[in-house]
Order: C-alpha cells, then sequence, then structure tokens
C-alpha cells in the first residue's frame, strides 16, 4: 500500500481541506499521514521531504512553495483578502471610522490590514482589534450580540461566510482571487498512481464548501474527517 504524507497547515480551515483530499486518497488505496505544520515549518520540511502533497499553498502569495521539490496539482477553491460585514455596505468607500464601533482582524492577516490601512485614509482613526485566529469568529459574533457595528478584514473562506448575512464588502484591490493549489512532490508525482493524481487535479472545493468545513469544525466540534465526511454525503452544503 502507498503511504502519502499530507501536510498542511495547523488551523481548522486547512485542516478541513486536509480530510476532504484523504477521502480521495484513501479511495485509492492509499494510507495517509497527516503532517500539520505553522506557515514558518514548512519551507523545512518540504526540504526535508516530509510532505508528499501539501494542501494547500495559496498562490502566488506562496509561490516559493514551489521550489522545494514540489509542482502545482490542481486548485482547489479560490481565496481572496476582503472586507466582511453583516451591515449593507455596498462598497469599501462607504466604512468609515467615524460610524464604526471596531475593526476586527485576525493575527496572521495583522500584517497585510496594516498594509491596506496605510492606503484607506477613511479608516485611518480606527485601531484594529487583533484576535488569535480561532478566536475570530467568536469575537465577531459576541460584537455582533452587542449591537457594534463593525467591519472584518479576513481572507475568504471562511466560517464566517457560512452565514449568509455575512457578506464580503467590495473593494477593487482586493478583486484578484489566488489560487489554493494542491503541490506533490515531483519524485513522488513520478511514481503514484496516475488516476488518483488526475483525480486530485481535477478536484474543487471552492470557498462556500471551505467555509462551511472550518464552520463545522471550529463551531459545531467536529472532527475534520467527521466534517469531511459530512461534506462527501453532501449534509454541509447544497452540491
Amino acid at each position: 500500500m502507498t503511504t502519502i504524507s499530507l501536510g498542511y497547515l495547523r488551523n481548522a480551515l486547512h485542516a478541513g481541506c486536509a480530510s476532504a483530499v484523504a477521502r480521495v486518497l484513501d479511495a485509492h488505496e492509499a494510507e495517509v499521514e497527516f503532517v500539520d505544520a505553522d506557515p514558518g515549518e514548512l519551507p523545512g520540511l518540504l526540504d526535508e521531504g516530509a510532505i508528499d502533497l501539501l494542501v494547500s499553498a495559496w498562490l502566488p502569495r506562496d509561490a516559493d512553495l514551489v521550489q522545494h521539490g514540489m509542482r502545482v496539482l490542481g486548485t482547489i477553491y479560490r481565496p481572496y483578502y476582503c472586507w466582511g460585514s453583516y451591515e449593507a455596505v455596498s462598497s469599501a468607500a462607504e466604512l468609515s471610522g467615524d460610524s464604526l464601533d471596531a475593526l476586527f482582524v485576525a493575527r496572521s492577516d495583522a500584517e497585510k490590514l496594516q498594509q491596506v490601512l496605510a492606503q484607506t485614509p477613511n479608516l485611518s482613526g480606527l485601531t484594529p482589534t487583533i484576535c488569535e485566529d480561532e478566536a475570530l469568529f467568536g469575537t465577531v459574533q459576541g460584537a455582533r450580540e452587542a449591537g457594534r457595528k463593525f467591519v472584518v478584514f479576513l481572507a475568504q473562506p471562511h466560517a464566517l461566510f457560512h452565514d449568509e448575512a455575512f457578506q464580503p464588502v467590495s473593494d477593487p484591490r482586493f478583486s484578484e482571487e489566488m489560487e489554493a493549489a494542491l503541490l506533490v512532490r515531483e519524485s513522488v508525482a513520478a511514481c503514484a498512481d496516475q488516476d488518483m493524481l488526475d483525480e486530485l487535479s481535477e478536484m474543487t472545493l471552492g470557498n462556500k464548501v471551505m467555509s462551511a468545513l472550518e464552520y463545522a469544525i471550529q463551531v459545531d466540534n467536529m472532527d475534520p474527517e467527521e466534517a469531511a465526511e459530512a461534506w462527501q454525503r453532501g449534509r454541509l452544503v447544497a452540491r
């Protein structure tokens, strides 16, 4: 039996994606070894050959990961940065620090937000509330229940978008989608089952499913494998 080491970032979003991919590997009778990592650990693990398949690299942001003996296998969803709000806001130009109580951001996106705020004078007077990544959902929901007016800077997909009332705010600076790519080690691809590689290269979850997977894991307290099974059986979102 072939063993595939499946690497992913150590958070609910990527854990859900990895478990969904693992179901494809299982169907092709491959034994899966999960390898979770922080972003800074990935280059070293790739150089060591500790990861055969990576779920997932956000290209072009993570293009440097391809340089570690990997190649792009397929695009599984299309993330992008955005403002998110429960208010009816049609564009970022309508956002104003004078009319908002708070601006929330996950710690992993805080540096990106600072770059954006330097070019967003209408929000310059608003001090961001930085949340630990796994705490962003609960913090935002608490602010909503308290009746506060706020905006969130985040990447879509996210568990917050599982609620259709939470919508991205149009901003032309964030109109370009990235590609969340599966990366496979070149040496593994050379000897792996071609049917399995073909299925993986065509596999698409999409942002809606990814948001639902993260919601199931982070909010409904499913483990990633349980959430992936629920998706496969059509119980997370309409397929």
